[in-house]
């Protein structure tokens, strides 16, 4: 379930509903700030405006999992999409073990390398190689994860022999976002891709072309891959369940726009999050043989 662009005081209402109606996980949306005007494109739009309005809340990602870990016991947490490359990445590090130490391993780490040039200057990163320093950060956060001495020596970070604690439970699953065919070469290399909105049709479309690419990077086909987008035609049980068997493990989506509209009340979200569990993810896990 996404939690983008809504207000923080219904977080942990949401992800306490989300939890009892059988969701498997909840996303969290990143910006530092929001800009009131921005000369690069948002590149998810046709006219390059952006989808939300000023008065958006954006809660820190990390801090907002520690806190609604503590109020649920199954549900998982990822990013959508995290912009490692505008931090320091031993800070990042930090915060995400910190966060998978909190939740006992309920974390991924949706990450994706930007699009606002303004933002990264004002957090005085480079943006011409966020690419290259996201894939460097990844493996550097990777070796910090891991329990014992860390020492690394790369491109653009390098430290001594250092260990960094508390260390998360177990490895991080590292998903990445972005629609461009470098987004998904650095996804298939990974742990899963976190999309956009998209069709049925085209989220089975990218889900082969993943297989694909992992099969081209030498991982292992039986290894656990997510594909997660956000599906604007599923209607029904039997859509998220052709989704699910052309290779999409998990759908985001916001319950309440199936049948409330994005505004409405938090009691009328409550109770659109708990219909969607009724109408659509009960019935998907015995059309998939799933006990409910």
């Amino acid at each position: 379930m996404v939690t983008a662009y809504q207000p923080i005081d219904q977080l942990v209402a949401l992800a306490r509903a989300a939890e009892e109606a059988g969701f498997r996980a909840l996303s969290v949306a990143d910006h530092v700030v929001d800009l009131e005007t921005v000369r690069t494109p948002y590149p998810y739009t046709p006219t390059g405006e952006r989808r939300w309005t000023p008065d958006v809340d954006w809660p820190d990602p990390w801090v907002t999992v520690g806190a609604l870990s503590q109020v649920t016991t199954r549900l998982e947490f990822f990013t959508s999409i995290y912009v490692a490359a505008m931090r320091n990445p031993f800070v990042v590090a930090k915060a995400v073990g910190t966060a998978a130490a909190l939740s006992g391993g309920r974390v991924a780490l949706g990450v994706g390398v930007g699009w606002c040039r303004e933002e990264f200057e004002l957090l005085e990163q480079e943006f011409a190689t966020r690419g290259r320093r996201t894939d460097e950060a990844l493996d550097l956060m990777k070796a910090l994860w891991t329990p014992g001495w860390t020492e690394f020596c790369g491109e653009f970070y390098s430290c001594e022999r250092l260990a960094m604690r508390p260390e998360p439970p177990g490895p991080v699953p590292v998903w990445v976002g972005g629609l461009s065919d470098v987004a998904m070469r650095r996804a298939a290399r990974h742990d899963g891709w976190v999309g956009d909105m998209a069709t049925v049709d085209e989220a089975i479309a990218i889900a082969e072309r993943l297989r694909e690419l992992r099969v081209e990077a030498g991982r292992d086909p039986g290894e656990p891959f997510d594909v997660v987008p956000a599906l604007t035609d599923a209607l029904a049980p039997e859509d998220f369940l052709r989704a699910a068997e052309g290779g999409v493990t998990m759908c985001m989506t916001m319950p309440w726009m199936y049948y409330v509209g994005q505004h409405a009340p938090l009691e009328d979200k409550l109770a659109a999050v708990r219909r969607f569990g009724d109408e659509v993810i009960a019935p998907v896990r015995q059309l998939a043989g799933l006990e409910t």
